[in-house]
């Protein structure tokens, strides 16, 4: 798959950081994406699965350890779980929260086959950061 273009101009997430999404929602074992950005008019991510607790540095909370399938540089990351929605089961808090990222990106990336937005980074200790968290942890 060829990477995705990063837009010039990329509305900045103002939903991820407000989601209010316990530790216990998620766990070990469950298919989860983190979604990334748009491809062909839907939302486009990385899937990954749950694989134990871990402590997100970054957010100063509980977070979760989560394995990409493909492998590659990154195979494990840290991330907080808001970052994730669930892929494995049909739940109301995932739904909900995909349908406002879907209400609010989609008519601003129009006519792009493959956008990666750039709202997540992984740090050197291999945990993933959102942008709001990494201004808010000054990092």
């Amino acid at each position: 798959m060829p990477e995705p273009t990063r837009p010039v101009f990329a509305p900045v997430d103002t939903i991820t950081s407000d989601r209010d999404i316990t530790h216990a929602h998620f766990a070990p074992g469950d298919q989860i994406v983190v979604i990334k950005g748009v491809a062909d008019g839907e939302l486009w991510g990385e899937s990954m699965t749950v694989v134990a607790p871990s402590w997100h540095t970054p957010t100063d909370e509980d977070g979760w350890r989560v394995r990409n399938p493909l492998g590659g540089s990154q195979s494990f990351i840290t991330a907080h779980p808001r970052y994730l929605v669930h892929l494995s089961k049909r739940c109301p808090d995932c739904l909900i929260y995909l349908r406002a990222l879907e209400d609010f990106l989609l008519p601003k990336v129009v006519g792009a086959q493959e956008v990666d937005l750039g709202w997540y980074r992984v740090t050197n200790l291999g945990q993933l950061v959102h942008a709001a968290d990494a201004k808010a942890a000054g990092r």
